[in-house]
This record gives C-alpha cells, structure tokens and sequence, in this order.
C-alpha cells in the first residue's frame, strides 16, 4: 500500500515538531493507541488496537525514527504484530514547511500488511488507511489548537 498527502496545520512548525516527537500527544492522537513508550529519542514501542473490515487486532510493535533534520523531516518506520489477524510493516517520509503560521506537513507512506490482513483486500485496506490517518491529522490539529500540547 502506497499513500501520500498533505495536511495543512494551524500551528507553527517547531510546535508541529515538537507534537510529532511528544510520546503523550502521538498516544491521544493515533486512532486505537493503547500505549506509547520511549525507548530512547528514536525508538517507540507502541500497542494499537484496530479494525478493518471484519478483522479487529491488537498490534504490538516497535517505531524507529531516522533521517531526523529537525523541524523540518523525519522518517518514520514500524513493525506490528497482530497474532492471527497478521503483521503491518512500513515506513513515511514526513517533512513539515513554514506557510505563514501555519504548517503545511507532507508525508509518503509505503506499508505491507500479511496475513488475515492482506486477505481482506486493498480497497479496504487503503481506504481504512486513509481514514485512520484523516482521524491522526484532525486530532493533532484539535491538540495544537487547543493549547493542550504544553
């Protein structure tokens, strides 16, 4: 599954940035996060629980973050497990740009699902993507919004 976008985000970049990187806000921000813990400033574990189609699974995992060019880009890359349900595995490309006080964050994501997973085929797969990371980008704005990412 390939997917790319762009999210335009009413803060301003070192905020986004700093939000990005914040174990907390990523844990109230991605859909189905049971917990999100820092192993060190590049490496998460991560537990999140999911459906798509008929299929629901909890996914342990671990999130590596490389090619870090503060605040502008990183990479993003992970591996889950979901037991019967099947594996995730992939990688994004994040990149943030100043657009007045505003941010505009770019992202490329390259990902491969086995198991009961790859099954369920790639329409639904795609299009729960796409959803999962609409609900990402629109409580990441809230969170910023808000002021409640101090």
């Amino acid at each position: 599954m390939d997917m790319s976008g762009e999210e335009r985000i009413a803060a301003p970049r070192d905020a986004v940035w700093a939000a990005l990187n914040d174990p907390e806000i990523l844990k109230a921000c991605i859909p189905g996060c049971q917990s999100l813990t820092m192993k060190s400033p590049t490496e998460l574990e991560a537990t999140v629980k999911i459906k798509i189609g008929p299929v629901s699974a909890t996914f342990n995992g671990e999130v590596t973050l490389s090619d870090l060019n503060p605040p502008q880009s990183y990479t993003i890359s992970g591996e889950g497990k979901g037991g019967i349900a099947g594996f995730a595995k992939g990688g994004a490309d994040v990149t943030l740009a100043e657009d007045g006080n505003d941010t505009i964050l770019s992202y490329t994501v390259k990902a491969q699902v086995g198991g009961k997973l790859a099954q369920l085929g790639s329409r639904l797969i795609d299009s729960t993507s796409k959803k999962l990371a609409a609900q990402f980008f629109t409580d990441l704005s809230e969170r910023l919004n808000s002021g409640t990412n101090a």
